[in-house]
């Protein structure tokens, strides 16, 4: 299947005219979307370039989650939001959306890989409490905002969200190990452009590059 889908998914995108600049500028949160499924084999295969980010010392921590079965999705977001919240739920076009992907970091591969030969010189293979920064969750990032781009590379959008104290209840459900931690959720598939509906969020303008940006020095401006 994926060396099919290979020769047949630029059917779907015109990568020349999708550079990251065009791609980055075109990304939004999407909060409504079309109950459309995208074809068959397409979100994993985008889920296998996505994992191609980088992951220390070549870790390959991330695992992924993949809900697209209209019964695992309303699995979801019933152990999610609950049949009360979802009917008073403030975005009812997000959970027209047909793809849910949740990523993983896994600990226990990092910790095995730093207690190898050449990164045991570290002290990052004793345990989780020796990160100071948790670079599988780091890594999940990584490779959920690539899977953001090519889903818009693929005339999808997306919108991400946390799962906070869900979280627990949506590994229990989907028999997730308790040791692996999600980074959230990406929501994926066809926007509904005549029902769009923007959050607070949305609204707030972009900070200046020369707030953000501190070139030599931190008080550069």
């Amino acid at each position: 299947m994926v060396g099919q889908w290979l020769k047949i998914s630029k059917n779907w995108s015109d990568i020349s005219k999708n550079s990251v600049a065009e791609i980055l500028n075109q990304r939004r949160a999407c909060r409504s979307f079309l109950n459309r499924r995208p074809p068959e084999g397409l979100i994993l295969e985008l889920v296998d370039k996505a994992r191609r980010t980088p992951t220390a010392g070549n870790s390959q921590g991330v695992e992924f989650l993949i809900l697209q079965e209209e019964d695992e999705v309303e699995d979801f977001w019933s152990t999610s939001l609950g049949e009360k919240d979802k009917k008073s739920f403030s975005f009812p076009g997000l959970l027209e959306a047909p793809v849910l992907v949740v990523p993983f970091g896994v600990p226990a591969l990092y910790i095995d890989r730093y207690r190898e030969r050449d990164k045991n010189y570290t002290t990052l293979g004793r345990g989780e409490e020796e990160w100071k920064v948790p670079y599988w969750l780091t890594d999940a990032a990584f490779a959920t905002m690539a899977l953001q781009l090519l889903a818009i590379e693929n005339n999808m959008e997306s919108c991400f969200v946390g799962l906070f104290d869900r979280e627990e209840r949506i590994k229990e459900k989907f028999e997730v190990p308790k040791t692996h931690e999600a980074l959230g959720v990406l929501i994926l598939g066809y926007p509904d452009r005549q029902n769009q509906v923007e959050g607070a969020s949305q609204k707030r303008k972009r900070r200046p590059l020369k707030e953000v940006a501190h070139q030599g020095r931190w008080n550069s401006q």
